[in-house]
């Protein structure tokens, strides 16, 4: 068997079946350590590829020199808070604002908050 053939066999099997192989190959030919830490790589790799993140977090960083204006804008993006609420989640930056939401969301809530010189992060 080439080695060709061999890729184009791994290139058709599932992750699972990847893991399965390596674990497999490790038992087999005796590999630990860093070795078997490079084999192991690839399936993760290619698992961390086929996963595209699709939730944001809004985390406010610092409010500027503009608070008042900024809790105004958490008001706006969290519904249901108060004044004091609010005023307490811009006084304890960095405070993640809101979770789980669309990039095009997160992204808007960002241009929001910089709108008031307000510092904020998407993770």
């Amino acid at each position: 068997m080439t080695n060709q053939e061999i890729l184009d066999a791994i290139k058709s099997m599932t992750l699972l079946e990847i893991k399965e192989l390596v674990d497999a190959m490790k038992e087999e030919f005796g590999v630990t350590g860093a070795i078997a830490v490079a084999g192991g790589a690839a399936p993760a790799a290619a698992a961390a590829a086929e996963e595209e993140k699709t939730e944001f977090d809004v985390v406010l960083k610092d409010a500027g020199s503009e608070k008042i204006k900024v809790i105004k804008v958490v008001r706006e993006v969290v519904s249901g808070l108060g004044l004091k609420e609010a005023k307490e989640i811009v006084e304890s930056a960095p405070k993640t604002i809101k979770e789980a939401v669309s990039k095009e969301e997160a992204e808007k809530i960002a241009e929001q908050f910089k709108a008031v010189g307000a510092t904020v992060e998407i993770k």
